[in-house]
């Protein structure tokens, strides 16, 4: 018997002619796709050549900002630095951080007005109070001694039996056909608006326009009244209204830099006077945090009370 011998070769199975073509058309199939939108296709090598491009730049940038030679940004002006000329020269008439007594303070505060014309003198007085407590919501008006500097025009929303008696305390528009024609018009030559109990619903429908300017006549403000001749005369004597504002801060105008200091003075004691007269029982700390007096578009100084 012939012993037969096995080759190596002949295990290995052939693998048929149309297998190969398919295998091959899929393998350079697969290849374009990686080309086209995979890590070797050209858009993505653009991207990451643009990704380098750019950290290099951030890399020269920041060598630039250590660099010694560079140009440096220039520091940014104070306030103070950027006011007025006249403005500079009002503020080295005061010395900062000074507490000024009242007696100092009106004396000083004439000569902080910065602006021609006659401006007004404000004090503002921050209290520690919460606004939204009923009992803490500071609002009074009182009389200054010595004016407010301003010309006060009066309009009495009164009927025909007052008319006269208005006219006499020296309103300038009196009667409610005229208050009502200028109402109508939307012309308000007037500052302040005095109205009699019995005639306040007929006002109601321009609340909307009078609510806004402050001139609704409201009894807090002692401008609905039944005394006409008490209204009108302390209107034009500089009666002034204060409330606190939501930050617990009231500003009030006290007077004008033409007053003289003992002017100003009992001016100014007159309006803290009423604001103490309004501490609410609640508040069993301190009162008054702090004052200012300032005028308009003038500096401030600060004031001891």
């Amino acid at each position: 018997m012939v012993k037969k011998k096995t080759d190596e070769t002949s295990k290995i199975v052939a693998t048929p002619e149309p297998i190969k073509k398919a295998k091959l058309k899929q393998t350079i199939k697969e290849e374009a796709v990686t080309a086209k939108a995979g890590k070797r296709s050209v858009k993505a090598i653009e991207e990451k050549e643009a990704k380098q491009a750019k950290e290099e730049r951030k890399k020269d940038k920041v060598e630039l900002s250590k660099d010694e030679s560079k140009p440096t940004i220039p520091a940014t002006r104070t306030l103070l630095e950027r006011r007025s000329k006249a403005y500079k020269q009002t503020v080295a008439v005061i010395e900062i951080g000074k507490l000024y007594s009242l007696e100092e303070a009106t004396t000083v505060i004439k000569k902080m007005s910065p602006v021609k014309f006659d401006a007004t003198v404000e004090l503002h007085v921050r209290l520690a109070v919460d606004p939204r407590q009923a009992d803490q919501n500071i609002r009074d008006n009182v009389v200054l001694p010595a004016g407010s500097g301003k010309t006060i025009r009066v309009a009495a929303f009164v009927n025909e039996e007052d008319m006269a008696v208005a006219k006499k305390a020296g309103a300038e528009l009196i009667g409610e056909a005229a208050v009502i024609k200028v109402l109508e018009s939307g012309s308000f030559n007037f500052d302040v608006l005095v109205a009699t109990p019995s005639q306040m619903p007929k006002l109601g429908k321009y609340a909307r326009l009078l609510g806004p300017r402050g001139l609704m006549p409201n009894p807090k403000s002692g401008t609905v009244t039944t005394d006409i001749t008490k209204a009108i005369t302390d209107a034009k004597a500089g009666k002034i209204e204060y409330r606190v504002d939501s930050g617990g801060i009231i500003h009030v105008g006290v007077g004008k830099v033409s007053f003289k200091p003992a002017q100003l003075l009992e001016n100014l004691q007159a309006v803290l006077a009423s604001i103490k007269a309004n501490r609410p029982a609640s508040i069993k700390a301190n009162y008054v945090i702090s004052a200012y007096l300032t005028t308009s578009m003038g500096p401030s100084i600060k004031i001891a009370i």
